[in-house]
């Protein structure tokens, strides 16, 4: 089985083109920085975060274009994809990629505009109805709506 889930931060926007011919498709590649557990001997000179290549085709590349900015945290779902080719000085180049079927929004827009995520957030506009759904209480800043005082008594149950 050939199954891979990766939760981290885009590094840069993603790079979409769309193919030639009467349908064309989307193929959106970008990079995840995706944190390393910390082991016991690490003494902080060390690599914290492994950078994968992803691409995402079809409607998966659409979405990535439409609602993924530098610095969204997110979580893929799909498959590792190996490759060759020849580059123009004749050396051949091995590639490593994860091919998307599925990435979603791993917090709100609020919790990436406070945390930034050392990328830049996410500020993008509309969302669409992705990530989210009625905006937080003024106040909150947990992306929770508060709670009036004195509700208990109206609530069905305890």
């Amino acid at each position: 089985m050939n199954k891979v889930i990766l939760m981290g931060r885009l590094t840069r926007d993603p790079e979409v083109r769309y193919s030639q011919g009467e349908n064309p498709l989307a193929i959106a590649r970008y990079t995840l920085a995706v944190d390393r557990r910390q082991s016991r001997s690490n003494n902080g000179d060390e690599q914290t975060a492994d950078f994968i290549t992803c691409v995402a085709f079809g409607r998966t590349g659409e979405f990535a274009e439409r609602y993924l900015r530098k610095g969204t945290k997110i979580a893929v779902t799909g498959r590792i994809q190996t490759g060759s080719y020849t580059n123009k000085d004749g050396v051949k180049v091995y590639t490593t990629e994860v091919v998307v079927e599925d990435h979603e929004f791993c917090e709100s827009r609020n919790a990436a505009a406070q945390n930034d995520g050392g990328f830049g957030g996410f500020n993008g506009g509309n969302n669409g109805g992705f990530g989210g759904g009625a905006p937080a209480a003024s106040g909150a800043g947990d992306g929770f709506m508060n709670i009036p005082d004195g509700i208990d008594e109206e609530l069905p149950f305890n």
